[in-house]
Formats: C-alpha cells, structure tokens, sequence
C-alpha cells in the first residue's frame, strides 16, 4: 500500500476529490485535477490496485433508513484467559450488523463500539441478546449521542 510519502500532489488531488465525490466520472475528475482522462484514470487505478482506495461506498442518511440513534459502547472483557476471550469478541462483534465501528483501546476498557439503533428498546434487546449474553464480557458502559457536531469518512489529506 502507498504511504502519504510516495504520493505526488496530483495522487493526493485525486484522492481528496474522490473522498467527498466519489460518483464523478473519470473525466469529472480529470477536470478537477488537471490531468486528462486517460493519466486520471490510470492513477486511479493504481491507487485501487495499491489499496490506498480501498472501496466505493455510498454513505445513507441514518434518519431516512430509520436508524437516527447512535450508542458508544464500551466493553470491557474477563481476564482469564484475556486473550482467548478476546479473540471470541471479536469474531462476535464482527456478525452483528448494528455494530458501525468497533476498536480495541486503551484505558480502562478494551473495545468501543459505535451501535446504530431505531429506538431504546432497539438498543436494549441488543444489549441483552448479544453483548452481555457473552460470558467473557466483564463490563458495559453505554453513552447515547445526543448530537452530531461532526462526522467525515473523508482523511486529512495535504
């Protein structure tokens, strides 16, 4: 994979174009980043083929698909053994679709969550059902976001 280092300006344009439009065509792109169609679209290619674009997506409005609420969960696990009990959660965690993003930490905790839920009751079956149905768990704590003042997929690229 291509580091911020072995990106020229025109790759980074690229990239910081594609973060916040990803629906242009090539010749769009080419435009904005004064390249012609075909270098565009080679670069882009090999940013694809490196993975430093790893996907496409097309990011929904929460509200509209009817999951406005979002949680952080923070879950701490058992000790014993830490590491096998560690291994399961994360496997878990990684079926259970309202689970947004999920990252080991450090501190007090071991994982945070971001859950996407329609409503309280929502967020307490999944709660129930499945964080605190698992035996390693040790500890839960919840924080529902009450405002959004920020959220971008897109990278920091200069």
């Amino acid at each position: 994979m291509a580091t911020i280092q072995q990106l020229d300006a025109i790759d980074k344009k690229i990239l910081s174009v594609l973060q916040k439009e990803g629906r242009l065509s090539v010749s769009e792109l080419a435009d904005r980043v004064g390249l012609s169609a075909s270098p565009c679209l080679r670069r882009m290619r090999q940013l694809e083929d490196s993975g430093t674009i790893a996907r496409y997506v097309a990011i929904l409005d929460k509200e509209s698909v009817g999951l406005p609420i979002s949680v952080f969960v923070a879950v701490k696990l058992s000790k014993q053994p830490y590491s096998e009990a560690a291994t399961m959660f994360s496997k878990e965690v990684a079926r259970w679709p309202e689970v947004m993003e999920c990252y080991v930490v450090t501190g007090p905790v071991d994982y945070l969550l971001r859950v996407a839920v329609a409503d309280v009751a929502s967020f307490e079956r999944f709660l129930k059902l499945r964080v605190r149905n698992l035996e390693y768990v040790a500890s839960v704590e919840s924080s529902f976001c009450l405002d959004e003042i920020k959220s971008t997929t897109a990278l920091p690229i200069t």
